[in-house]
This record gives C-alpha cells, structure tokens and sequence, in this order.
C-alpha cells in the first residue's frame, strides 16, 4: 500500500529522524558539522526559516518553518545527501535513517515555547553535559555566545525576540519543560494536521484586517481583532514589523482593558 503523502501546512514544525535500528548516525566531530552544515544550506535554498535544532549521537530534533509545501522536499534533501556522505566515509550501505521523519506541527505559542526549550535542553535531559552552553552540537551555543550567529539561524525566534540579551534567553531556555503538557499538546497538534479540513490563514487576509491606521491605540485594537480571529502572534508580528513578544504584550493588555 502507498504511503499516504504529508499534509504540510505552512507554520512551524517539530521534526525528529534515528538512525536504523536506534544506531548512531554521528559517529565523530566532522559528522555533527557536516549536518549541521547541511542544514543550514538547505534551509536557505528551500527557504525554510530554522529556529533551534539538537544533534544528538542517534537522532536530532529540529524546528522548522515552512512558508510553502516543501517540507518533505526539504527533509529528503537533508536526509538523503547526509546518508551519502556517512556511508562513503564509512564505507556502508543501506539505509541510514528509521523510516521517515516523524513531525509535528506547532498549532499554538504555546507547544512553541515548550518545544523551544524541550529541543535545547536534550542534552541535559539526558546527562551527556551538565549545562547547556558546553553542548557543541546544538543552536543553543549560538544564542548565548559572543560570535556571530550563523546565517541559517539569524531568523530564529529566539533571536529575533531577545535579540543578543543573553539573560533573558538563559532564563526562557532553561525554564523547566512541563513533559504531561508537552505530551496533551502533542497529540492536539496531530489532529489538527491529520485533518484535510484544516484552513489556514493567510497573510493576504492578515493585512486586510490591519489596513492602515493613524494612532498606536488603532493598531492595537486591530492586533487584538486578528488574534481574536485565528492569527498566530508570530504572522501578526511578521506583518506589522514588531516583534512576537511586542505583540503578545499588546494582546495581553488590551484584553485585561475590556
């Protein structure tokens, strides 16, 4: 029987991928690199924006936005010339992946923020270091450290909301992850992407309801109305030209003034 094809919404995404049979897929320095690497060339040529990704020895957790339906373009990229690489340095065939990628789609800010900080604090969760910045194999390094951050990474959310306050983005990252609610959000998540009924929004309808406006009090009132309408935090943000933590205060305000 075929496989059924990927519903893939535009929005964020939880992606993981194992190795076969749980077998590690980095097996020395170079290989978490060269993936690295590659993900971040993808992400550019496929123009998918990437806000954190982990390495881990037998699997990595990535998320991903996606603006258009090439996700499994995307992942099969990624998957396919990494696989070349490994098995020709180590002289292999056959499969190097489990299967297809397993992925989640981020229905709310909510799974967001946990995810944001699930993702980065897998290293930690299991015992391989005992903070977090002296992980070399994870997006975490770059938020929090003084050097350039990499091209593949300058849209992430974490940068774009707490720009180079490495304070605050210690104190969100490290925040303990609530795992029952990480699993509800999961599995709300899922059916909202195992539905063919699923209709998203679009920035064309976004901008209709924003319009122009004169004062700061009309483009709040008209935040509050897109959120109230299905928008996400972050495409209001996108679209207005503030940030998403801008934009979730405005909504928290004006809510509490009703």
């Amino acid at each position: 029987m075929p496989r059924k094809p990927r519903i893939e919404i535009p929005g964020y995404y939880h992606i993981i991928n194992r190795g076969v049979e749980r077998r590690d897929v980095f097996l020395d320095e170079e290989d978490f690199h060269i993936f690295e690497e590659l993900l971040c060339n993808f992400t550019r040529e496929f123009d998918i924006t990437l806000h954190n990704f982990c390495l881990m020895n037998n699997h990595y957790h990535l998320l991903l936005e996606i603006k258009k339906e090439n996700l499994s373009k995307f992942m099969r990229q990624l998957g396919m010339n990494y696989s070349i690489y490994f098995n020709k340095k180590y002289k292999r065939v056959g499969h190097l992946w489990q299967g297809r990628y397993k992925s989640w789609y981020v229905a709310d800010e909510a799974y967001l923020y946990t995810l944001i900080k699930y993702i980065e604090q897998n290293p930690l969760k299991a015992g391989i270091v005992n903070d977090l910045k002296s992980y070399r194999f994870s997006s975490y390094r770059y938020f929090v450290d003084k050097a350039p951050i990499p091209k593949c990474l300058e849209s992430a959310w974490l940068y774009e909301n707490f720009g180079k306050n490495i304070d605050e983005i210690v104190e969100f990252v490290t925040a303990p992850v609530d795992m029952e609610e990480l699993k509800d959000i999961n599995k709300a998540s899922a059916l909202i992407v195992a539905s063919d009924s699923v209709q998203t929004k679009t920035e064309e309808e976004l901008i209709k309801i924003i319009g122009s406006y004169e004062t700061r009090q009309e483009r709040n009132e008209r935040i509050l109305k897109a959120y109230e309408e299905g928008f996400s935090q972050h495409m209001i943000a996108r679209v207005i030209g503030i940030s998403q933590q801008a934009v979730g205060k405005i909504i928290k305000t004006k809510k509490l003034q009703l």
